[in-house]
């Protein structure tokens, strides 16, 4: 079957690179400080006129990728219509603390999480969703999703996804013994497994749950 290549009213392939930059400075502007930057402030940033800026706005607005409020500045906004380049899933607002002890004063912050920065590496990084309970007591759930790095040397008491007899895929604390390694589970309930013939698929760097 084939794919419809065909750019939505949203996506960035529908604008100029110049409305691209200015949709980027609004969504920017309000993140970081709440509101949106002035005709004049995007024009200094991007170098051109602050007539030029405005027949983009305007444009942008008739595509129904911005919305401003009447007569109140700096109130542009974008729509849930607009996309742009490095939007992406990945990418969460991070809006401050919040204790899991004591109380802490709340702060607010305007910045973000991105989960591609955080399992950035120099190895490919994969996921897997866990099937089971015998990592429970290193808070891995039946359900969640581990992040692994794919390689193949890991250290003793890492949390590894391993091969046994090329045919078992487990998930479990690696320890190299004198002539086996044990794969170790975190729930008293298993036991370890003992082995000669194990290949290390990946090391684990992270865990995923959704509630």
């Amino acid at each position: 079957m084939r794919r419809n290549l065909k750019s939505q009213p949203g996506d960035a392939a529908c604008l100029t690179p110049r409305q691209v930059e200015i949709l980027t400075l609004i969504r920017d502007g309000r993140r970081d400080t709440g509101y949106a930057p002035t005709l004049q402030e995007m024009a200094d940033r991007i170098g051109v006129s602050k007539i030029t800026v405005y027949e983009h706005v305007e444009a942008l607005v008739s595509k129904g990728l911005l919305a401003r409020r009447s007569y109140k500045a700096r109130s542009l906004e974008l729509t849930p219509s607009a996309r742009l380049p490095d939007d992406r899933p990945t990418l969460l607002p991070l809006v401050g603390r919040i204790a899991a002890g004591r109380p802490i004063e709340a702060i607010e912050t305007l910045d973000a999480v991105d989960l591609e920065r955080i399992y950035a590496s120099r190895y490919p990084v994969r996921a897997l969703r866990v099937m089971g309970d015998s990592m429970i007591d290193e808070h891995i759930s039946d359900g969640d999703f581990v992040v692994f790095e794919e390689r193949s040397n890991p250290r003793n008491g890492d949390t590894v996804v391993a091969l046994v007899d090329g045919q078992e895929a487990t998930l479990k604390k690696f320890y190299k013994e004198k002539t086996r390694v044990r794969l170790q589970p975190a729930n008293p309930a298993y036991q370890p497994i003992y082995a000669q013939n194990v290949a290390i698929q990946g090391v684990v760097i992270g865990v995923l749950r959704r509630y």
